[in-house]
């Protein structure tokens, strides 16, 4: 079976860094698009940032400067840079796979996946 596995997400100090790393595993021909999302309490899940099979990347206003999206083609892996971080960028976040392609029994299925969402938690 495909799976988008996480890790990196933790708990640091206001102006501290952290790494997110994402791969997915299974029989994964290619990946569009990855990306990462990140949704806080009470707030609606928003865009951090993309990056497309050919390198585009885009980021949200917000942590333009401080973040940056990589990827890995071979390893069908994603990763972010988040440096200077803020208190504001607490939230769960979540790994994006838009148009996943892999096949299975002789089919060639597309999909898009998502992780389970890792928390990262910046005090002050």
């Amino acid at each position: 079976q495909v799976q988008l596995v996480e890790s990196g997400g933790g708990s640091v100090q206001a102006g501290g860094s952290l790494r997110l790393s994402c791969a997915a595993s299974g029989s994964v021909f290619s990946i569009n698009t990855m990306g990462w999302y990140r949704q806080a309490p009470g707030a609606q899940r928003e865009l951090v940032a993309t990056i497309s099979s050919g390198g585009t990347t885009n980021y949200a206003d917000s942590v333009k400067g401080r973040f940056t999206i990589s990827r890995d083609n071979a390893k069908n892996a994603a990763f972010l840079q988040m440096n200077s971080l803020k208190p504001e960028d607490t939230a769960v976040y979540f790994c994006n796979a838009q148009g996943l392609t892999y096949f299975s029994g002789g089919r060639r299925y597309t999909v898009t996946f998502w992780g389970q969402g890792t928390q990262v938690t910046v005090s002050s």
